[in-house]
């Protein structure tokens, strides 16, 4: 007797090493709610060697909900084989989506487990233990993303691709107001060259909002948000298209900055 939520883990994952993409996914194995998804998604950490490094949250504004027709915020897992250094050189080969991602990421210094009654901001913010700067590189295992569905793009692992882990912050981010804080990207290519400026308001009003949000969504599902596990909490800045040879730096001012190189 077959598993449907096996199934379809196993065709997201063939899809992702593979770097080939999906039309969609049988009836059989399709998820139809968002729990589904979470269940298909929970199978693609188990084929990681490594612990999991962190979570993202995709869709973290009114603009990208509508973009991929999903009505709220979705989470994914980062696998610590997808986490790259400061000024890495990442491949464009197969990536559909093809846009970089200027991101607030927090460092969490204690777990926060599963409970009934909600966590609030200052309980999230207290398990905190470092605030970084990141650029994800997201993507989808579905040929048409935008078509394919909520319950689906989780299963997808909420667009999960590569990710950026750039420095950690210095500053005395905590005593900062996140919300109002400006982010200026700049993408520098072979034959372009543009900018863009975001804030921190764009990601559910607050990266710190947006944080709490992952929590509690966890929570529901029955998971912890781990000490040591990083969260990046979405894009600041409207997504930056980018091809192979171009550079995208993040510049989140006092804060300091990150940049990646894309190569074919």
């Amino acid at each position: 007797m077959t598993n449907p939520i096996a199934d379809a883990s196993n065709l997201f994952w063939r899809a992702w090493q593979s770097g080939t993409t999906l039309d969609a996914l049988p009836p059989a194995c399709r998820p139809r709610t968002r729990a589904e998804g979470y269940a298909v998604q929970a199978l693609l950490e188990a084929r990681s060697a490594q612990a999991l490094a962190g979570w993202k949250i995709a869709a973290t504004s009114s603009a990208g909900q509508k973009h991929i027709n999903v009505s709220g915020p979705l989470a994914g897992r980062i696998l610590a084989e997808r986490v790259h250094p400061d000024g890495a050189a990442l491949s464009m080969s197969g990536n559909r989506m093809a846009v970089a991602e200027a991101e607030f990421v927090f460092v969490m210094a204690k777990d926060l487990p599963p409970r009934a009654t909600p966590y609030t901001r200052a309980e999230v913010m207290a398990a905190v233990a470092d605030l970084y700067l990141g650029i994800e590189v997201p993507d989808s295992r579905f040929a048409d993303f935008v078509a394919a569905g909520e319950a689906q793009l989780i299963a997808d692992n909420a667009c999960a691709h590569e990710f950026v882990l750039g420095p950690r912050v210095e500053a005395p981010w905590r005593d900062l107001d996140l919300s109002t804080h400006t982010v200026h990207a700049t993408v520098d290519g072979s034959e372009r060259r543009y900018e863009r400026d975001g804030i921190g308001a764009n990601v559910l009003g607050d990266p710190r909002i947006a944080l709490t949000w992952i929590a509690n969504e966890l929570s529901g599902l029955g998971v912890t948000l781990a000490a040591g596990q990083f969260v990046t909490t979405g894009t600041c800045v409207v997504p930056l298209e980018i091809v192979a040879g171009d550079a995208v730096r993040a510049d989140f001012g006092a804060l300091g900055s990150v940049t990646a190189r894309f190569t074919a």
